[in-house]
């Protein structure tokens, strides 16, 4: 990896990419930086072949406060966003086919190659709280406090949460979330099915990080990265389209060592060796 990172840790466990945003002395408050510098991780995870999927966290006691207050003070002076290109980190995290609906940040996450697990691991707000909405799985400690920290501000819903949050916990749901901007912990947030996993304090990574591994020793790469995009561009679809690209995706899998791989290994009662994915 030729990039030192100045606020993100990078960290390989097995098959699994850790990306922890490191600045914890703020609650690892998001500056155009690290912003930056999750996105150019998330390009280096989605290229390494060895690598399953990655998993987004914060050090210390919080995932992430939201955008840096020294940002929203100079975005309130100017009444506009800012922002710095860094562009030493340029980076096309995921989205292959250039699809317009996964061009902006963080919309990008659901068009990255591999599973993105969010491990929420204390306070989630703010942008932190949409970067965790976008990614494909919550795993959240029981005592981790949500807030989306909108309307205090005088904003809308921002970062295309308005479109996602429904579609995980339902409109009524997403609206409380909005309008109350109402602190809610990791027990309600799986009751309301936007946790996927509760997790005792202290263990959301390592078993985020467990559930991919495990999912490394069974899943061909190739299916994981086609039903990620099955369900994300077929949310923006009705069902008869769906239902033709996934006929002809499936033409293609069964075209594929990985299925002759994935019958044998079942056959022979051992693990599978699925090919990996080339970028």
């Amino acid at each position: 990896m030729a990039v030192n990172y100045e606020e993100i840790l990078y960290d390989v466990k097995g098959k699994v990419a850790v990306i922890t945003m490191n600045r914890p002395d703020t609650l690892n408050a998001l500056t155009d930086l690290a912003q930056a510098e999750i996105r150019h991780a998330l390009d280096v995870s989605d290229r390494d072949p060895e690598i399953i999927g990655s998993v987004l966290t914060g050090a210390g006691r919080g995932f992430c406060s939201g955008v840096d207050m020294n940002a929203l003070g100079a975005m309130s002076e100017a009444g506009k966003r800012l922002g710095n290109a860094h562009e030493h980190l340029a980076a096309e995290a995921g989205n292959p086919d250039r699809d317009p609906n996964f061009l902006s940040s963080p919309p990008y996450f659901l068009a990255l190659r591999k599973p993105l697990i969010a491990a929420v691991n204390g306070a989630c707000a703010g942008l932190g709280f949409s970067y965790a909405t976008f990614c494909d799985l919550r795993f959240v400690d029981r005592n981790a406090k949500f807030v989306s920290s909108f309307s205090p501000r005088g904003l809308i819903a921002e970062h295309g949460t308005s479109w996602m949050l429904p579609r995980i916990v339902g409109p009524s749901n997403a609206l409380d979330i909005f309008w109350s901007s109402r602190k809610f912990d990791g027990e309600e947030a799986h009751r309301m099915g936007y946790a996927n996993r509760v997790c005792e304090s202290g263990e959301c990574v390592n078993e985020a990080v467990t559930y991919l591994n495990d999912i490394a020793g069974t899943a061909a790469p190739m299916s994981l990265m086609m039903m990620k995009k099955q369900v994300y561009r077929h949310l923006m679809q009705e069902l008869g389209p769906a239902m033709a690209e996934s006929n002809t995706w499936m033409d293609e899998s069964l075209a594929r060592d990985d299925f002759k791989e994935g019958v044998a290994s079942f056959v022979e009662k051992r693990p599978p060796a699925f090919g990996k994915i080339e970028v």
